[in-house]
């Protein structure tokens, strides 16, 4: 049986997602395309072999010849088109963020809730990482002891323009946020935020430091630096009461020239999460088969937001701010 699934958003995470769904995963055709730019649309479209093109989302997630939608446009859509896709029925792969605000996310899970049924997976694709999969492994199985500290950062080339020390906490840190939480099994307590002092102080994508309690205990700090320069690069190390696991980035080769020898860095994030974003995507797709959800819930979308709004409080208010969710709902 092919699970025709409809894309929404044509930018660059959506046209990965459609070259994922379209040749690297078996059992699946791209139905739609969907985009506001329907040249764009096409064009990926055209590459993919997706059947049809449209410019209306609301359209596709409602569609009866789409079994799945999988949602890639921009942040601010996220949480309306989930809200669509579970009152239309229809299991739903929607990019992280599910909304930058808390009380959207408890709209989303509301109506989730309401079903009765899981039917929303967030894009958290470092849950299907194989190096943080090992971390969560060495700690369920107890080779390093019980959890003590997990340290992590996260380094960009370049900000854009735009992008302030609040986008930091709220664009980039959720990835941050959710593997923690993932790999500890643990929900987070409070949060302090730092800023170091800048040598150019106009320069954008100030880097962050966060340090974060757990409700079991644990410390767990996260460097945002959005402007490191050399290149792209997420680390972590989880320590235990008897040993620790080091993330590594997957290294295809080593140049060894001029007394030197040379790893090179991605531009970007998709070489290095290429692999998770398609064990994630074929996770989801089988789980429509089974019935049994995978992956990060609206919950945990709520949860990772939860903690960026109190991140930016802290870094306003230069204290450190509590976190307090609702009562998590059992379908959780």
């Amino acid at each position: 049986m092919t699970l025709r699934v409809g894309l929404i958003g044509a930018g660059i995470m959506g046209a990965d997602h459609a070259r994922i769904l379209s040749q690297q995963i078996a059992g699946v055709s791209l139905h739609f395309i969907c985009d506001r730019d329907t040249a764009r649309a096409r064009q990926i479209a055209d590459d993919t072999g997706a059947a049809h093109v449209s410019d209306d989302p609301l359209a596709v997630i409602n569609d009866r010849q789409v079994d799945a939608v999988l949602i890639a446009s921009p942040d601010q859509t996220h949480a309306p088109l989930t809200k669509a896709c579970i009152a239309a029925g229809k299991p739903v792969l929607c990019e992280k963020p599910l909304s930058q605000d808390s009380a959207e996310c408890l709209d989303v899970i509301a109506a989730e809730v309401k079903t009765g049924k899981r039917l929303v997976q967030i894009g958290f694709m470092r849950r299907f990482d194989l190096g943080y999969v090992d971390m969560k492994k060495a700690l369920g199985n107890g080779s390093i002891g019980p959890a003590l500290m997990m340290h992590n950062f996260h380094r960009n080339v370049s900000a854009p323009p735009s992008f302030t020390g609040q986008m930091a906490i709220t664009n980039s840190a959720p990835h941050e946020f959710d593997i923690a939480r993932y790999v500890l099994g643990e929900e987070f307590e409070s949060i302090s935020v730092f800023r170091p002092k800048l040598a150019d102080p106009t320069k954008v994508g100030a880097p962050v430091f966060m340090v974060l309690t757990t409700c079991g205990g644990q410390i767990v700090n996260v460097e945002i630096n959005n402007n490191a320069a050399y290149g792209y690069d997420v680390r972590g190390e989880l320590v235990g009461e008897k040993g620790s696991v080091f993330l590594r980035s997957p290294v295809a080769s080593e140049l060894n020239v001029n007394l030197q020898s040379v790893i090179s860095y991605p531009a970007d994030w998709r070489p290095r999460f290429a692999e998770a974003y398609r064990l994630q995507n074929a996770a989801w797709l089988k789980s429509i088969e089974t019935g049994k959800p995978v992956g990060a819930s609206a919950w945990d979308g709520y949860a990772s937001t939860l903690v960026a709004e109190a991140g930016v409080t802290s870094l306003e208010s230069g204290s450190a701010v509590r976190i307090i969710p609702i009562a998590k709902p059992a379908l959780y």
